[in-house]
């Protein structure tokens, strides 16, 4: 058994040796980063912080396809609603675009009791629409997220047309291109559609009082 354990580590250590990372938020200023919508991401501390909304904070230097994005957040009340896009094909010029166009991986542990259920909801549950979940196209198969104040490491792995998404480690998602959606059944929800191998990635601002924290956001190749 112990053979075995070293040879499995020995061969996750040689695929992962030539990684190169990349830090795409510096903890000092939004160089590389481009802000559309309403509200704004503001720099404070060394972390990014979501403030009023909806908006969208995106990385416009380059786009990206076959990678790991690392990000690690907090929240700062049970009710915190963000996101991370990806695919993203083009340049937004506003917040919906990139939710039509891209897709939104979900922050959000309480969904909204005011919230008016689709009949998808009501038969199959909310987990469309919580941490982990592909918004409203492939759901959070757990939940990871760990309490307020307490930092979160997601990593989105893009690999062609499929997305996998872990949450402090869990398997929270995994999903591929042509794989069957629920209806678009709110005006709210993204359009569906094939999303591109390759796309600018973002954060997303909510809307007040929504505040989330990020202090890393990395690519990995």
């Amino acid at each position: 058994m112990r053979i075995l354990v070293f040879t499995l580590c020995a061969i996750l250590g040689a695929a992962t040796a030539g990684a190169e990372e990349r830090v795409l938020f510096n903890g000092k200023d939004l160089v590389g980063w481009t802000h559309v919508g309403k509200g704004e991401v503001v720099v404070e501390n060394g972390l990014l912080k979501t403030v009023g909304g909806m908006g969208l904070l995106y990385y416009s230097g380059e786009r990206f396809g076959d990678c790991v994005i690392r990000v690690v957040y907090r929240t700062t009340t049970v009710d915190d609603n963000s996101g991370i896009f990806v695919r993203i094909p083009e340049p937004p010029k506003d917040a919906w675009q990139a939710v039509h166009t891209g897709y939104e991986i979900q922050i959000l542990e309480n969904f909204p009791a005011s919230y008016v259920l689709s009949d998808h909801q009501k038969k199959f549950g909310t987990s469309w629409h919580t941490t982990g979940a592909i918004y409203s196209m492939s759901p959070a198969l757990a939940r990871p997220q760990k309490p307020v104040g307490e930092w979160n490491t997601m990593e989105i792995e893009l690999r062609g047309p499929r997305t996998l998404i872990r949450l402090n480690g869990v398997l929270v998602n995994d999903f591929v291109e042509g794989s069957t959606v629920p209806p678009r059944e709110h005006s709210y929800e993204p359009v569906r559609g094939r999303r591109p191998d390759v796309g600018y990635i973002g954060i997303q601002n909510h809307h007040e009082p929504q505040t989330v924290l990020f202090k890393d956001i990395t690519v990995i190749k």
